[in-house]
């Protein structure tokens, strides 16, 4: 048999460390397992190992000034419930956290096992109180006694301010699985006015020692491996669940939602449940991050430029002109001369620069405050792998422009930890509204962009129109341009365009002149479906780049309190880059559709 012990004493020690490693390798000699607290306030311990090493241990306690009347409680179990023997010190042997408690000066007067169970027998007024967690209560406790529903010791102090003031005045005593607990809860009782306070000397195992079970309903849950003790101090047949630490009977050890490590009938979360506790956590941090927006303060800000292998050994100048056509060459002449170019090591890059393949320029931008953008991003669904949300409009989808850090990729960055910075699968235009793909991985985003450059996505659009398309299903493949002119559009390039399709279904023809459509993308080009009805004539209701008969409007982004542009990104599927499961998702309509 194996012999266990718990003891607690409230003394001033000093030399804690030197303590400490003497008790570490004594009880590592004398082949004992456990965990004992050292503090200024006093020693906690629970070890268990061969009875005649129990006392070498009691024996070399009891000879510190302060512990000569260590009286530890002794059971019996059939293995060694500890896996390891700690020796810790601690700031407090019972986290309470309350000043002004000092139990090694005074504790509130103590009330026998055996003088507790007379009260009781003859049915005296008295108010028992259970100190103990919530999981701990539920194994067992006195019958009758107030249960002050708390998670930890240190929810003990604000429950006790809820209790009713009439107990002040009434004989209460106070219980724990030792006595420990008690010895500060009694001051801080005392201290809230309550005037006739008593602890159970020894605790529950000193009155299951003392009293066996009378007037006590369950087992004690002890803190090791048996989980629990009945009232003969016997090893229970409980378990405990070590995900939500409730107490298991065997009924629920028999439950197949109990697996062990991991979960239990209390605390099982199917999918569902799960996925909302992500999508909550997850939204709870993107509101956070956005308010204030992060571009709404004043700050500097940088923009990496890298160069390709098409424009090595050529001017910096000639460079930014070539890959950003739509910024006009004066303006990049302008950003030269201010010496708003650097490398990493903060060497200034002038016009003449002469780069090289692979060399990543530094664009500083002067400390600025950008427009503020729509906030409102709803996560749809969230997994270790992939994470989809419901983007608003006006929102950038990365930096451009204007806009820095008021962007969904930034404020996506804030609301998640690294290292799993989520990367954009594919893009939506600011002004468009609808679902995301983000990936969680490198790995997963170049898994998931393979499916969208093979042509295995489903992406279906809602896209509200000027005029009345006369064929119920039409298509335009219209090759699009692949620079970029003014303000970032693109446009209808017949002769060296990229290949590009889109097919229409009209859902509903207004009576104001508007149509609703269903758009379904074959290709993935910048603007398709914006740029492939224009070029029909039927130009996206509230588009600030692509206007009525063919004209070009001078607004990229629009504000927040603008018409806003009527295409909504609707339905996604596309197969999960770690399961292969097909995933489809749909959000509900906008109002305008």
């Amino acid at each position: 048999m194996v012999t266990n012990i718990s003891t607690y004493r409230f003394a001033e020690l000093t030399g804690l460390k030197i303590l400490r490693e003497e008790l570490q390798a004594d009880c590592k000699a004398w082949g004992l397992k456990g965990t004992i607290l050292l503090s200024t306030e006093g020693v906690n311990l629970f070890v268990a190992g061969a009875a005649e090493s129990v006392d070498r241990l009691v024996a070399k306690l009891r000879a510190i000034p302060g512990l000569e009347d260590l009286a530890p409680k002794v059971s019996l179990s059939e293995t060694q419930p500890f896996n390891r023997m700690l020796v810790r010190l601690k700031k407090e042997i019972i986290a309470f956290g309350v000043e002004g408690v000092r139990p090694a000066n005074y504790t509130s007067p103590k009330i026998a096992a055996k003088e507790l169970k007379r009260w009781l027998d003859e049915g005296r007024p008295v108010t028992l109180l259970d100190t103990r967690n919530d999981y701990e209560v539920k194994l067992g406790t006195f019958k009758g006694a107030i249960d002050p529903d708390i998670k930890t010791f240190r929810g003990f102090p604000d429950a006790v301010r809820k209790l009713s003031d009439e107990l002040k005045d009434q004989p209460v005593v106070m219980f724990c699985t030792g006595g420990i607990r008690c010895e500060k809860a009694g001051p801080f009782m005392e201290m809230e006015g309550f005037k006739n306070i008593y602890q159970l000397d020894g605790g529950i195992l000193k009155y299951f020692e003392e009293c066996g079970g009378d007037h006590y309903d369950g087992d004690c849950f002890v803190f090791d491996q048996r989980v629990g003790v009945d009232p003969a101090l016997c090893e229970s047949e409980h378990a405990v669940c070590f995900a939500c630490l409730a107490p298991l009977d065997v009924t629920d050890q028999e439950d197949p939602r109990y697996v062990q490590g991991k979960s239990c009938p209390h605390c099982f979360k199917g999918e569902p449940e799960l996925l909302a506790e992500r999508i909550a956590t997850r939204e709870a941090k993107l509101r956070a991050v956005c308010d204030p927006l992060p571009g709404s303060l004043l700050q500097e800000n940088r923009r990496p430029v890298n160069i390709p292998a098409s424009h090595d050994k050529r001017p910096l100048l000639e460079v930014l002109i070539d890959l950003f056509p739509q910024i006009s060459p004066s303006e990049w002449e302008e950003r030269c001369d201010a010496g708003r170019f650097m490398n990493y090591g903060g060497v200034v890059r002038g016009k003449e620069h002469i780069v090289r393949a692979g060399e990543r320029v530094v664009q500083i931008f002067p400390p600025d405050i950008e427009p503020p953008v729509a906030t409102d991003i709803r996560v749809i669904y969230e997994d270790e792998s992939l994470i989809v949300v419901k983007k608003p409009a006006p929102l950038p989808m990365h930096a451009s422009g204007r806009f820095h850090r008021n962007t969904l990729q930034h404020l996506m960055n804030l609301a998640c930890e690294p290292p799993h910075i989520p990367r954009p699968v594919h893009r939506l235009d600011a002004n468009t509204t609808g679902i995301v793909l983000f990936a969680r991985t490198r790995h997963f985003c170049r898994l998931l962009q393979r499916q969208f450059i093979e042509g295995k996505v489903e992406k279906v659009y809602l896209v509200r129109v000027t005029g009345h398309p006369e064929a119920d299903v039409f298509f335009s493949d219209a090759p699009i341009s692949a620079e970029p002119g003014m303000l970032g559009t693109h446009a209808v390039d017949e002769d060296d365009g990229q290949t590009s399709r889109t097919d229409f279904k009209v859902i509903d023809r207004r009576a104001d002149g508007t149509a609703l459509l269903e758009a379904v993308l074959g290709t993935g080009r910048t603007n398709q479906i914006r740029i492939h009805l224009w070029h029909l004539g039927y130009p996206v209701v509230g588009d600030p780049a692509y206007l009525p008969d063919g004209l070009i409007g001078d607004t990229q982004t629009l504000d927040v309190d603008a018409q806003p542009l009527q295409l909504h990104a609707w339905k996604l599927s596309f197969a999960h880059p770690r399961t292969s499961e097909t995933m489809r998702f749909e959000t509900e309509r906008p109002d305008w559709a």
